[in-house]
This record gives structure tokens, sequence and C-alpha cells, in this order.
């Protein structure tokens, strides 16, 4: 069987072992302080490869999808979303009750 790997969602994602290991001796320091200097040249690359001045991690999409939606709209604005997507089916608690949009669906084909 071939190996393969399921990028459905971060709960399937499962790390190896080569993986747990880089982890496990990874420099770490205080993200939130800015002392992490792992989150420090990912941000750094992200940068770098986007051909823009600074880049911010998020630990999630959920996180990435409520700061878009901050960034991009204000209170009562509208949304268009496909009735299938998954902003509109994981994620519409942070559109409504958060950030105070609507999302306006559009049927699936």
């Amino acid at each position: 069987m071939a190996e393969y790997s399921d990028f459905r969602s971060d709960t399937v994602t499962r790390p190896t072992k080569k993986m747990r290991k880089a982890m496990a001796e990874a420099e770490v320091g205080d993200d939130v302080l800015g002392d992490d200097p792992t989150v420090q040249k990912l941000e750094s690359l992200a940068a770098e490869k986007m051909g823009k001045e600074a880049a911010l991690f998020v630990p999630s999409g959920t996180m990435a999808n409520s700061i878009a939606i901050n960034g991009w709209t204000k209170e009562l604005d509208e949304i268009i979303v496909e009735e299938r997507a998954h902003l509109y089916n994981m994620e519409s608690t942070h559109m409504t009750l958060i950030a105070r949009v609507l999302p306006r669906l559009l049927p699936s084909n």
C-alpha cells in the first residue's frame, strides 16, 4: 500500500516518529512574547516567500479564518459562501456571534 498524507483536516493528520522527534528537539520560547525562534523563522520565511514585509503564524485554520473575516469585514456585512463550505458548516458561530457578519449562501452545483 502506498503512503499518503491526509490533509482533509488537522484532526486526521498524525505526526510521524521523525516529526515527533523534531518537535521534541526544537528550540522553543514564548511566541506571545516574540521569544520563539522557530516561530520567528517560520514567519520570516513566509514573509520572504510571499514578498511581504512580515507574516503572522496562527496555529489553526479556524483562527486564520477568524482573522481574515475580522480584517476584511465590518459588522452586519454579508459573506458569500457556498452552502457546503467549511467556513459556513463548521465555523459559522464565529461569523455570526463574534464578527457579527451574515452568511449569504450560494447553492451547490
